[in-house]
C-alpha cells in the first residue's frame, strides 16, 4: 500500500517541541554543510580539488548576483544569504531522492486515541522526508527571504521613502497602488512556499508510485529527472530573492528620478511659456 501524506509525520518530542521526520533531514543537511564549510575554513593559497570548485562556483555567484544588481557592494552583502538559501533548498532535494527516503521507517497501530483514528489501524511513518516536501519549510524559507529583503529596502530607502511604498495618500490612485504593492509583498509569500513544497511533494510522490508500480529500471529516468529539478527549484528560489532585493531596493529611487524628470519638464514648459 502506498503511504502519501501531506503533513510530515511525527516522530517524537523534545522539550515539548514535536520532531517530525522532514525536521530529521533538515537537520541532517545542516549537519552536511556545516561539514563541507569546516573543511574549507583554512583555504590553501593554490586551490586545488574540492576549494577550485567551490571558488569558480562562488565566482559564478557573486557576478551573478552583481548582474542583478548592480552594486558590487550589496551583491556581496547579499551573497551569503543567497548561496545559504540555494544550498539548503538543493541538498534537501536531493536527499529525499537517495534509497531509504519515505521507505525505511516504522509502523504505528492507531487505538482510537482520536475521531479521526480507526481501532487497530496500522499506518506506516517513514523516518526520513525531505524538508522542502514539508510546507513549513518552505514557508519559513520563505519568510526569511522577504523579511531580509523588506530590511535591506528600509536600509536603502530610508524608513520614510520605503513606508511610503504602501501607504501613500497624495492620491487616491497612489493609495490605491500602495495597497495592491502591499499585498504582493504577502503574495511572496505564498508564491515562495507553495512553489517549492508543490514540485518536490509532486515530484516525490510520483517516484513513490513508478517504483510501487514497476520497481525496476522504469524509475531511473523519473529520478534523473527530479535531480534536474532539484536543481532548478533551488536555481529560482535564490534566483526570485535576489530579483525581489533588486525592486525593493530601488522602488524608490525609480520613483524619486521619474518624479525630478517630471519637475524638470515642468520647469522646461514655465519657461518656454
Amino acid at each position: 500500500m502506498i503511504h502519501v501524506s501531506i503533513i510530515a509525520e511525527k516522530l517524537g518530542e523534545f522539550l515539548g517541541l514535536p520532531i517530525t521526520n522532514s525536521l530529521l533531514t533538515a537537520w541532517i543537511a545542516v549537519v552536511l554543510l556545516v561539514g563541507v564549510a569546516l573543511t574549507l575554513k583554512r583555504p590553501q593559497l593554490v586551490p586545488r580539488g574540492l576549494q577550485n570548485a567551490v571558488e569558480i562556483f562562488i565566482e559564478f555567484w557573486i557576478n551573478l548576483v552583481d548582474s542583478v544588481l548592480n552594486d558590487r557592494k550589496l551583491a556581496s552583502k547579499v551573497l551569503p544569504l543567497v548561496l545559504t538559501i540555494f544550498f539548503f533548498v538543493l541538498v534537501n532535494n536531493w536527499l529525499g531522492l537517495l534509497p531509504g527516503f519515505g521507505s525505511i521507517g516504522f509502523f504505528v497501530t492507531h487505538e482510537g486515541q482520536s475521531a479521526e483514528s480507526i481501532d487497530g489501524e496500522t499506518e506506516f511513518i517513514p523516518l526520513f522526508r525531505a524538508a522542502t516536501s514539508d510546507l513549513n519549510t518552505t514557508i519559513a524559507l520563505a519568510l526569511i527571504s522577504v523579511i531580509i529583503t523588506q530590511i535591506l529596502s528600509i536600509r536603502a530607502l530610508g524608513g520614510f521613502r520605503y513606508a511610503k511604498r504602501f501607504l501613500n495618500f497624495s492620491s487616491p490612485i497612489n493609495f490605491f497602488v500602495g495597497v495592491l504593492e502591499f499585498i504582493s509583498e504577502l503574495g511572496k509569500i505564498v508564491s515562495f512556499s507553495f512553489r517549492l513544497f508543490g514540485n518536490i511533494f509532486a515530484g516525490e510522490v510520483l517516484l513513490l508510485v513508478m517504483t510501487a508500480l514497476v520497481p525496476i529500471i522504469i524509475p531511473v529516468p523519473f529520478i534523473a529527472f527530479e535531480i534536474f529539478v532539484g536543481v532548478v527549484q533551488a536555481f529560482v528560489f535564490a534566483m526570485l530573492t535576489i530579483i525581489f532585493i533588486k525592486l525593493a531596493t530601488t522602488a524608490g529611487h525609480e520613483t524619486q528620478d521619474h518624479g525630478e524628470e517630471r519637475e524638470s519638464s515642468r520647469e522646461t514648459l514655465v519657461e518656454h511659456a
